[in-house]
């Protein structure tokens, strides 16, 4: 089905095409039809950068009364970057309907301009949450004639601690609305606001639900810690013109990362929390325009971030989230291009690659970091090749060819060309020279010699008084194991001090010892999370005593 043939308003189309938008992306040709001819509520799963704009856009902005001066869409997006660019995207498609407003608010501009605005007159908010629910508190925003709500990007909004704020504007809502939510993914947060405030929704998925990209493959490097920066310093040298973004767990490695790259010659810069908005900006104007190569950025510092063309991107450090590697990886691949995910990780992570592929459905495939004797080949060949498909039609240097001719002709042609190469590579020939190969002499990692607590909880009914044995309801048939069991604690107690006793994963459950003076601290903060999909149900192991002793005797029986 053509965009015609969905019946857009000739206006709209003529906007499309002066856009080049020829034929409708899956999901705007699953979603349009369904927007423009029924009140049905939607949910759309669809990866980033699959036209999910104008799948809602398009519709809507052919329901708006241009004659009713009052709030009509509400589009509720995660970032500021989002915010400008959906807005920015839907003015651009109502370039022929005459006096429409779309009106942008979002933190770190002027809130008195955007009251302004708002007052003037406007038929479409498009809004991050904390301010709009600003506006809302100081009466200057009133959403009872809103007929349309769009969540976009609502897994990150999510993600972002938005649940309190989406649910209070929610609230204020309409009842008789139309809602629209627009995901990557399908958590469970997800599933309740669905419950709550969507209207048996029809749900609409592109690719697989909580799936990655088909236009971007997977692998990892897997090399020692203390090698880490080697091997990513060794894969920008390999990954020729290489257009990407490089992820990192906190602000200070970001920072810290972009520093190095850049004093190692590489064109990056850092995006973090830390930035003012000023800087934000220069940096983003830099990185969009092709002046700067490579971002290196925070999962927050980077969500709402839509850049056309990135060939890769590189996971320094693994995301705590796993649905975080899939929009990270969303970032490329896009438009029907092919795209590049790179994980470098150590011998103690190879269980999230694990969890990460059970999760998306995908193949992460392992790879060996190229040698220093491989990086210097790419780069020589694709030297080459750039001169060998140079269009030799330059006349104006016809003129300086036979001095030049004269200059050189004591070296042969194989001399010069080991001149020219010379004087192009010399400093990245000398560089590795002697370059280790980061493949070898990795390290074994065991978890449980490698990161529990040496003190043993011998039992549960407190022969040992030091720890209290808790059960879990996860194990390895769940993907679940000793150093996920640990980021989960770590993750959910960052105040705590508390020390881990012996961890016994079994096929559906493990039982894991915790210090007697926090186990009620650690089950309460546990049981607030999900894996995965499942919600965490974490108590006092009561396994009965006689059944203890079974064991016990049995264990001894096979020692024997």
């Amino acid at each position: 089905m053509t965009f015609q043939e969905m019946g857009l308003y000739p206006s709209i189309m003529k906007s499309i095409s002066d856009l080049n938008y020829k034929t409708p992306t899956l999901i705007q040709s699953k979603v349009i039809p369904l927007v423009l001819n029924t009140d049905k509520d939607v949910i759309a799963l669809s990866q980033t950068g699959t036209g999910k704009t104008a799948a809602y856009g398009l519709p809507l902005l052919q329901g708006i009364d241009i004659e009713l001066h009052t709030p009509q869409v509400l589009i509720l997006s995660p970032t500021r970057e989002l915010c400008m660019q959906i807005s920015e995207d839907l003015i651009d498609y109502a370039k022929y309907i005459s006096n429409i407003k779309i009106i942008p608010v979002y933190g770190g501009a002027s809130i008195e301009q955007q009251i302004k605005s708002i007052k003037s007159g406007v038929h479409i908010i498009v809004a991050t949450p904390g301010r709009l629910i600003d506006l809302m508190k100081r009466k200057v925003v009133k959403l009872s004639s809103i007929s349309t709500l769009i969540l976009d990007e609502a897994d990150e909004m999510l993600n972002m601690g938005f649940s309190e704020s989406i649910n209070t504007i929610l609230d204020t809502l309409p009842n008789n609305r139309k809602n629209l939510l627009f995901s990557a993914t399908m958590p469970n947060e997800i599933i309740n606001i669905a419950r709550k405030y969507m209207n048996n929704p029809v749900e609409i998925t592109v690719g697989n639900k909580n799936s990655a990209s088909a236009n971007v493959k997977h692998i990892y490097y897997t090399v020692n810690h203390k090698d880490k920066y080697l091997a990513l310093k060794r894969l920008l040298d390999y990954y020729i013109d290489i257009y990407g973004i490089i992820f990192c767990r906190t602000k200070l490695d970001t920072q810290h990362l972009a520093d190095e790259l850049t004093k190692d010659g590489f064109n990056a810069e850092p995006l973090h929390g830390d930035l003012s908005q000023a800087q934000r900006d220069v940096v983003m104007k830099k990185f969009r325009n092709g002046s700067v190569n490579l971002l290196v950025a925070t999962d927050i510092a980077a969500r709402g971030i839509d850049v056309d063309d990135l060939t890769h991107i590189i996971h320094y450090s693994l995301p705590d989230e796993n649905d975080a590697y899939n929009h990270r990886s969303g970032r490329t691949g896009r438009a029907g291009k092919r795209g590049l995910s790179i994980a470098i990780t150590n011998p103690k992570e190879i269980f999230k690659i694990r969890q990460i592929e059970k999760r998306l459905g995908i193949e992460i495939s392992s790879e060996k970091v190229p040698t220093g004797d491989m990086v210097c080949e790419n780069k020589l060949l694709n030297f080459v090749n750039k001169i060998e498909n140079i269009e030799d039609n330059n006349n104006d240097i016809i003129p300086y060819l036979t001095a030049l001719y004269g200059k050189l002709s004591y070296l042969s042609k194989d001399e010069i060309i080991k001149r020219l190469l010379s004087s192009e590579f010399n400093q990245i020939l000398k560089y590795y020279e002697n370059a280790i190969d980061l493949n070898e002499n990795i390290d074994s990692y065991n978890p449980k010699s490698s990161m529990v607590n040496k003190s043993k909880n011998k039992s549960v009914n407190g022969e040992n008084s030091d720890f209290v044995t808790l059960y879990i309801n996860l194990g390895k048939s769940d993907g679940f194991y000793a150093a996920e069991l640990i980021s989960r604690l770590n993750m959910a107690n960052k105040r705590l001090k508390f020390r881990i006793g012996e961890i016994d994963i079994y096929k559906s459950y493990t039982l894991f010892g915790i210090d007697k003076d926090n186990y009620n601290k650690i089950i309460n903060s546990l049981n607030k999370l999900y894996f995965e999909d499942k919600k965490l149900v974490v108590k006092v192991d009561n396994t009965p005593t006689l059944d203890k002793s079974i064991s016990k005797a049995r264990s001894k029986r096979s020692r024997r």
